[in-house]
């Protein structure tokens, strides 16, 4: 009797494994009943857990003025800013009313057209007139500072000419500036990461920018609050930032352990998962001396190519590897396994590989072991991340298997 011994990935516990295994029982029934499935459930002892409680974590922040729900918060600000340097002109175009003042008067200025012209006057000499408390962000972006204003200058006029002019409009216009001169400054040196700012320095910065122009750094635009608050909800950037993320980090952190968690503990300490792996197969082996198949999902995909790859085949007959990473992390030299350049052993069993298209975690390795893996696409009409799940509720992987399976 052939023996399919079932190999989970990344992130599943008992009662997932559970499931997912009876799903799989089912699948071959239907084809080759006279198949026996083994089942490889590792979550438990080669999986990732808080084992000590989470004390790794930082204590929660008890600063009172930190801001609460629905308050304006600085930082969430800046997440948006970064992102989009006219979200808080956008803000004011959007909610301000027209100037009851307004209307045409001979030799009147607009007050925000006036404000557009103080704009372009930043680029002048002295606009981090401070010295030293300013720090290097000013030497960093100091080249980009002319077209920022400019483009600032301009949106300032184009949107909100005729608008209610409020308090904080200088320094709205000093923040939409240093973030546009940030993201201006990273483009032309077509950086690889972020530039390195300092929150000090930036608030130092605007502050000075404000005061030339004219205003005092009264904070977020007015009754911006409730605004930044219904973004968190939409906005993952926004919804990072915020001070209820970072008091609930240990939760999250708690839901995103085992996807990444089995990732990085299976890096360090990999033997445990591919001894489990052969502990199953012997077992399988032992029962019956039949032919074994091992079907691996995901990271039990890699564990199972690492084990084959580094010792005797285990009297495994075939390896099924459904939305497998192992064909990527040999391309980058990242496998425990087999280096890049490196070539099968001749121990190496046959070697199914199945994949879906939309699977942005499913690789295909035929040009990379040409004649020793076999890649098999499905269509799951599913997107991505569903489609990296639901090979196992597939009829035509199990129909695959029919004519593949010893």
């Amino acid at each position: 009797m052939t023996s399919v011994v079932f190999v989970h990935g990344t992130g599943v516990r008992e009662d997932s494994y559970r499931t997912s295994y009876e799903r799989v029982a089912r699948g071959l029934k239907r084809t080759r009943p006279d198949v026996r499935l083994v089942p490889c459930y590792w979550g438990d002892t080669c999986g990732a857990h808080l084992e000590l409680g989470g004390v790794s974590f930082p204590s929660p922040d008890q600063d009172r003025g930190s801001p609460g729900a629905g308050e304006a918060d600085p930082l969430a600000l800046w997440a948006l800013l970064e992102r989009n340097p006219l979200a808080e002109i956008e803000l004011i175009e959007d909610a301000v009313g027209e100037d009851e003042e307004g209307g045409y008067v001979p030799g009147r200025i607009d007050r925000w057209d006036a404000l557009a012209d103080r704009v372009r006057g930043l680029a002048e000499p002295g606009p981090a007139a401070g010295g030293d408390r300013l720090g290097p962000l000013v030497e960093d972006i100091g080249p980009q500072l002319a077209a920022a204003a400019e483009e600032i200058a301009a949106e300032l006029s184009l949107r909100l000419t005729g608008k209610e002019y409020g308090q904080d409009a200088e320094s709205v216009a000093a923040r939409a500036l240093v973030a546009l001169a940030v993201r201006l400054t990273e483009r032309a040196q077509d950086a690889e990461e972020p530039l390195p700012v300092d929150g000090a320095d930036r608030d130092a910065l605007v502050e000075a920018l404000t005061d030339r122009l004219g205003g005092t750094d009264r904070g977020i635009v007015a009754d911006s609050g409730k605004w930044l608050a219904a973004r968190l909800v939409a906005d993952p950037v926004l919804w990072a930032a915020s001070p209820v993320v970072q008091t609930g980090r240990r939760r999250m952190t708690g839901r995103l352990l085992p996807e990444t968690g089995d990732i990085l503990r299976y890096q360090a300490r990999g033997a445990l998962l591919r001894a489990r792996i052969a502990e199953a197969v012997a077992l399988a082996r032992a029962a019956d001396d039949g032919p074994v198949v091992l079907l691996a999902h995901s990271l039990g995909g890699i564990a199972s190519f690492d084990l084959l790859a580094m010792e005797p085949a285990h009297g495994v007959d075939l390896l099924v590897t459904v939305g497998s990473q192992a064909p990527f992390l040999y391309e980058i030299d990242a496998l425990t396994g087999l280096r890049r350049g490196e070539e099968l052993p001749g121990t190496f069993p046959r070697w199914i590989n199945v994949y879906d298209r939309r699977d942005l975690l499913g690789f295909v390795g035929g040009k990379l072991f040409p004649g020793r893996v076999d890649d098999v696409r499905v269509h799951l009409r599913q997107p991505f991340p569903r489609a990296h799940t639901a090979y196992f509720a597939h009829r035509g992987l199990y129909e695959r298997l029919n004519a593949e399976l010893p």
